[in-house]
């Protein structure tokens, strides 16, 4: 009887052992399953140097080190795809085709109702871009003209206040770069733009004979966030990840690679 049940008691021990080692083995690969970020999708327009545009083939730009430099501190692997800004926007709208967008997007109070946006990372503000030789010196000399903006952005917004929300003199394209490429045609007679867009376009292009102004009694000071879905599961950890690389001096060093001079980290800090 003892025999057959130290048998027994030993083929129990050794059925307890190998559900305590199969049982450490679940929980591990468990563990290591919940461990597991997703890759996040961020769609951007890639035709709004220096943010984000294309050179020889790969998407880049101070947006994109932005955004490289948020996916790390978060802890995620990301890949970045183009389209275009309407595009851009839907895509993130329906959240199943985009996780986080990317281009110089304004954060705005009409923005907010339909997507989430992280803290700012950058301030900017709008600027008019005309021929040398015409007489405009402030935003409400633009009435009569015809204007080039971007559609659906917060420039169109600006040239709206001073020209009409349904103005026929408006033009509307699907890149800023066609509307520079309409007031050199002279398809249009200027154009509103972010003023970092602008002043780019003129240290890549200068022998073009354009002027240009900022007007700060009629352009108010705007400032980018990173725009994700509605409710986004991901918005509150992109943001501290966004807030820790403004904080920890990765951010400065992106804004002097791109920007040639240091960034108002007081300023973005304050507006959120």
């Amino acid at each position: 009887m003892r025999k057959s049940m130290g048998k027994g008691l030993l083929a129990l021990g050794m059925a307890g052992l190998f559900a305590f080692v199969s049982a450490c083995g679940q929980e591990e690969t468990k563990t290591d399953g919940e461990d597991t970020k997703k890759k996040i999708i961020v769609g951007t327009d890639a035709a709004y140097a220096p943010f984000t545009y294309m050179d020889k083939g790969e998407i880049v730009g101070f947006d994109i080190d932005v955004v490289d430099a948020v996916m790390e501190e978060a802890g995620y692997e990301y890949e970045v795809k183009n389209m275009g800004w309407d595009a851009l926007f839907e895509g993130t709208r329906q959240g199943n085709q985009l996780d986080l967008a990317v281009c110089a997007i304004t954060v705005s109070d009409d923005r907010k109702q339909t997507f989430d946006f992280s803290s700012p990372y950058y301030e900017s503000t709008h600027m008019i871009m005309t021929n040398e030789d015409t007489a405009i010196k402030s935003a409400n000399d633009l009435k009569g003209l015809t204007v080039g903006v971007l559609n659906g952005s917060t420039g169109q917004i600006a040239a709206e206040k001073i020209l009409g929300q349904n103005s026929l003199d408006i033009k509307k394209y699907e890149s800023d770069a066609v509307s520079i490429m309409s007031l050199k045609n002279g398809a249009v007679e200027a154009v509103i733009a972010d003023n970092t867009v602008i002043n780019e376009y003129l240290k890549n292009n200068p022998k073009n004979p354009f002027k240009t102004f900022e007007d700060h009694k009629n352009f108010d000071v705007e400032f980018y966030g990173l725009m994700l879905p509605k409710d986004s599961e991901l918005t509150a950890e992109i943001d501290e990840a966004l807030k820790e690389v403004i904080a920890n001096g990765t951010y400065s060093k992106i804004y002097e690679k791109w920007m040639g001079t240091e960034p108002n980290v007081e300023a973005l800090q304050a507006a959120k």
